[in-house]
């Protein structure tokens, strides 16, 4: 199943994404009735519904009712979550091609975004000069969180996943790597990850049984057509079950709530000597000549999941 949100009116609206069309719930005879109308307030909501606002969508979708293409409607980020956990510097590649900080590669390193930062498929990211001059782009898988849970163990931390969708996590370089005089590194990652516009999300939510196994998937960027970053899943240094253990240490982690899993190499990063970048190369991908500007396009791909674009805009 995948899960869309998208504007009806000017209201924020589930949906539930068909190839080519969206079917809206609340148009259909079953999502209509109150108490399936009230399932689906919000994506949060049809999540903590669990089996039975499946059961309902299943209903609704088998209809063939409230179906309109995609064409027709203006799709937005599928969730707002409450909390954004984020794992930075999770990806071997990724580690390779910039300075390190103490913590870099031994555990994950932990920043905490909130639905502020979040914009949707076709959205804007905001370039703002008085915050960042160095904005760069890094694709991610995101997990969405679908039961409670504190101290979650490894071994069955896939079974609190509701699904997977992908995140683009925008970032101020010039605020979050710091450097002393004397050399040492350490990394701001406040004012560096959290920001209007940093947490782009989406096309869609697609159910954690439709996608299997997190750790098989592959993930592509490219800026104005350009590729820049490509890899697998696979070369997570803490996979998503580790990171749903890790994180669960701190939170409870609740329905809608959104991991983050990190980057792989690619990144303009990787090209800036003056922040430590050292760039790897790889077969088929182009080095950042510079980090993002206004107009730029930027394109978030993860396969079995979709495309997520946004364009960088002048605030």
């Amino acid at each position: 199943m995948r899960i869309v949100n998208f504007i009806a009116n000017g209201v924020r609206r589930v949906g539930f994404q068909l190839d080519g069309a969206v079917v809206d719930p609340l148009a259909t005879a079953i999502g209509a009735e109150s108490e399936n109308a009230a399932l689906l307030v919000d994506t949060t909501n049809f999540i903590r519904s669990g089996t039975v606002g499946r059961e309902v969508a299943d209903r609704i979708i088998r209809s063939g009712e409230g179906r309109r293409s995609l064409a027709e409607v203006r799709l937005t980020s599928p969730i707002l979550p409450s909390t954004i956990l984020c794992s930075g510097s999770n990806y071997r590649a990724h580690n390779a091609e910039k300075i390190g900080a103490p913590i870099s590669g031994k555990e994950p390193e932990f920043f905490v975004m909130t639905a502020d930062c979040v914009v949707g498929p076709d959205e804007p990211i905001i370039y703002d000069p008085a915050l960042t001059q160095k904005l760069d782009c890094e694709t991610e898988l995101a997990i969405v969180i679908g039961r409670e849970g504190r101290h979650i163990p490894v071994e069955n931390a896939l079974d609190y996943v509701f699904g997977y969708t992908v995140a683009n996590d925008v970032t101020a370089r010039d605020r979050q790597v710091r450097r002393s005089p004397e050399g040492f590194t350490w990394y701001e990652v406040g004012r560096g990850k959290a920001f209007d516009s940093s947490s782009p999300l989406g096309p869609s939510i697609v159910t954690a049984d439709e996608i299997g196994d997190p750790q098989t998937l592959y993930l592509k960027t490219r800026i104005n057509g350009e590729p820049r970053q490509y890899s697998s899943t696979a070369d997570m240094i803490w996979n998503c079950a580790d990171l749903i253990h890790f994180f669960s240490i701190n939170f409870t982690l609740r329905p809608g709530m959104v991991i983050l899993t990190g980057t792989p190499g690619g990144t303009a990063w990787s090209t800036d000597r003056e922040l430590g970048g050292k760039w790897q190369g790889q077969e088929g991908l182009v080095a950042a000549t510079r980090y993002c500007l206004p107009g730029d396009m930027i394109e978030s791909e993860i396969d079995r999941i979709g495309v997520l674009r946004n364009e960088v805009v002048h605030v």
